[in-house]
């Protein structure tokens, strides 16, 4: 029985006056709408001796805003039987909500008040400079592996601060940030030229823009900022860093290798998304079986393109690869087997077997993510935040698996791990190596009312 092929998917773009851009997408197989307002600025813009202050500025503006009472925000999604949250990353912040389709100018009317004016007071901001830090006790330092690899791996890939600094910030310079801080924050890079709208679900186009004007388009204007180019060098050879952790049960390691900018050299960064699945995508991916099943060196293992997942950030993102291990085994035995399998792709190639597993691993996970409005819209979110591409251009974020595996480059040569990290983490340091040699898969969200 021949399958039906799924519509083409509808885009109307408009910009408003005040440079805010706005992407329309219409789906009528649902009876919800989604919103969703994507910032171009995460915690590689924030200032040194500030860090952790875009997630802190997520944080802000969920206190409530010119027009609503702290709270309000939360009574008016949850009272209309919707679901919202908001996430920073490292290059963009997004905020969002989905409710039923008949809720859709309050949704506008919402986004829109706190994008004009949150409400930035000295109460609010101490308040959520304590709830921050308290995000980082329970996600970072009071579990096993907290933090890793997304914020021990950076530090020894990259040399630059935007690229390896702590995106969750230190206590001490969350607890000096300002309220004249956060205004400048705000002033500087939440201008409606720097962000993008996007409306999806069960709507009408033509009075969906019509609502969007309506609410966003009284904004004031303010000039974008420039959008800083955080490139660096890849590092001369391969670097080592070795960090206690006393919640972990076993020894883990992590392996950061530099991906090509997929502003320039998609199809190389998609051959990096496509050697992450053959080495870690299930129990019959050569990791899975080297590792796990035949050699017994770890207990879990997996490989992913984008410290925050693929086509998630601009130039530079890494490829990273993580494994626990027991402690009787050394880590240099687990590397030299990950050496192994990557020479072998790099000789060989995936088999037509692999492939044809991972187009239909793939299928189905794009249907599965697809699957929620929610999804559906913060994969549209603009291009700007995840890659050199042009503003303009509609994202990958969440559906970000090449449609046809059997096209992209090559995987690299293990050789390339001269422009690669090593990072281990484990119950106690180890006395020997003390060379110096480097995961945000985690997103910091705003989950409940505070």
């Amino acid at each position: 029985m021949p399958v039906a092929e799924a519509p083409a998917v509808q885009l109307h773009r408009a910009t408003l006056p005040n440079g805010l851009r706005v992407l329309v997408v219409p789906d009528p197989s649902t009876p919800v709408v989604g919103v969703a307002v994507h910032v171009d600025v995460g915690f590689r813009s924030e200032p040194e001796g500030r860090t952790g202050f875009a997630h802190l500025f997520e944080h802000l503006m969920f206190q409530g805003s010119e027009s609503l009472e702290k709270l309000a925000h939360f009574r008016h999604v949850q009272g209309s039987g919707g679901m919202f949250n908001g996430s920073t990353h490292q290059d963009y912040t997004d905020y969002f909500e989905v409710l039923p389709a008949a809720a859709l100018e309050r949704a506008l009317f919402l986004e829109a008040d706190r994008l004009r004016a949150p409400r930035l007071t000295v109460e609010n901001l101490r308040n959520q400079v304590d709830v921050v830090k308290e995000e980082i006790r329970l996600n970072v330092l009071n579990r096993p592996y907290g933090g890793f690899p997304w914020i021990l791996l950076p530090p020894v890939l990259y040399d630059t601060f935007p690229n390896a600094h702590n995106g969750y910030g230190d206590f001490s310079e969350l607890e000096l940030a300002s309220l004249d801080d956060a205004a400048a924050f705000f002033d500087t890079y939440y201008a409606p030229g720097n962000a993008q709208v996007t409306v999806a679900g069960d709507l009408d186009v033509d009075e969906t823009l019509r609502l969007v004007e309506k609410h966003f388009g009284d904004i004031p204007a303010r000039p974008a900022p420039v959008r800083a180019s955080f490139g660096e060098p890849l590092p001369v050879g391969e670097r080592r860093r070795f960090v206690s952790d006393a919640h972990a049960p076993l020894p883990a390691l992590a392996l950061g290798y530099r991906l090509p900018d997929p502003g320039t050299d998609l199809p190389g960064y998609l051959g990096h998304a496509l050697l992450g699945s053959v080495l870690g995508d299930g129990e019959a991916a050569r990791l899975q079986r080297r590792l796990v099943h035949a050699d017994g060196l770890v207990t879990d293992v997996s490989a992913s393109a984008g410290l925050m997942g693929a086509l998630d950030a601009r130039d530079p993102d890494m490829f990273t690869i993580t494994a626990v291990h027991p402690a009787a085994v050394d880590p240099d035995r687990v590397l030299a087997a990950v050496d192994e399998e990557l020479d072998r792709l790099a000789a060989d190639g995936p088999t037509a077997g692999e492939l044809a597993r991972l187009v239909a691993r793939w299928s189905a996970g794009l249907h599965q993510e697809n699957d929620r409005v929610m999804y559906r819209m913060l994969g549209l979110a603009p291009a700007s935040s995840c890659s050199a591409a042009p503003r303009s251009a509609p994202s990958c974020r969440r559906s970000s698996r090449p449609s046809h595996p059997s096209r992209c480059a090559p995987p690299p040569p293990a050789c390339a791990r001269r422009a690669a990290g090593y990072c281990c983490s484990s119950p106690r340091a180890p006395r020997a190596r003390r060379r110096d040699r480097r995961g945000f898969r985690h997103t910091p969200q705003y989950r409940s009312p505070q």
